[in-house]
């Protein structure tokens, strides 16, 4: 393991990133915890205010991400201060995206369906991450072998084509599965096959004069989101905690 890290986080350079996406997931997961737990009346925490005004998370995560950005910017990239500046990157990363529904909409909407976009966003982020600090670089790296300029050449060319793989199924309305099909190509090869989402740029191309096509593209979006909404919205519940129910309009 130690060996792995030297050559494939250390060397390449690629421990700020490692550092800053701890960061960013830590920061999330502790400002969810104390969120819920002020919505619950319980613990020492509460909204911060000044002057009678709510100051959301994302003023200081805003803060910390242009000042950990620019200090990495300055910073020499294999010292001390880039690491520091990469940790106040990801704090201040995971502080504003975990409000970006706020962001988006421009309105308090932590606590509604609205703000599940924030949990959503928060995932992705840390996803796309996770598979570029997962993927193997060989810039950066002395003196490899024969065996691992050809390893790493060969997982390079394939991300490579997975990427344009991923842009097909991206086209296709397909986000999630377009980000995990540069790492995995067999989700590309599925996303390809399987029909594109209706109002897709894929749908809107090669759907517009075959009505049968958009029928069943239309059917099988209906039942795939049926099917997998219920557990979605468990696992965001649980992550990101439930949304307040809504008040029914007046008749």
């Amino acid at each position: 393991m130690g060996h792995w890290l030297q050559r494939n986080i250390i060397e390449p350079g690629k421990l700020p990133l490692l550092l800053a996406l701890t960061a960013f997931v830590l920061t999330f997961l502790v400002t969810r915890v104390i969120t819920r737990l002020i919505r619950a009346g319980k613990g020492p925490f509460g909204n911060v205010k000044a002057g009678g005004v709510h100051i959301h998370h994302v003023v200081p995560g805003v803060v910390l991400t242009i000042v950990g950005g620019f200090g990495a910017v300055a910073s020499d990239r294999h010292g001390f201060g880039t690491a520091v500046c990469a940790v106040l990157f990801g704090v201040g990363a995971g502080l504003v995206l975990d409000e970006f529904a706020l962001i988006l909409h421009l309105d308090d909407v932590y606590w509604t369906e609205e703000g599940r976009k924030s949990v959503e966003i928060v995932a992705l982020t840390a996803a796309l991450v996770g598979l570029v600090l997962a993927g193997f670089s060989p810039f950066g790296v002395n003196d490899m072998s024969q065996q691992e300029l050809h390893d790493r050449g060969g997982v390079i060319s394939t991300v490579a084509v997975n990427f344009l793989f991923a842009l097909a199924v991206l086209s296709k309305g397909k986000a999630r599965m377009a980000i995990f099909s540069v790492i995995v190509p067999l989700v590309g090869l599925i996303g390809l096959v399987r029909l594109a989402r209706p109002g897709s740029p894929w749908a809107r191309r090669f759907y517009r004069r075959r009505p049968k096509a958009r029928a069943r593209a239309t059917l099988r979006a209906y039942r795939h989101d049926r099917r997998w909404a219920g557990p979605r919205r468990r696992f965001q519940d649980l992550v990101g905690g439930k949304p307040d129910p809504q008040a029914l309009p007046p008749h």
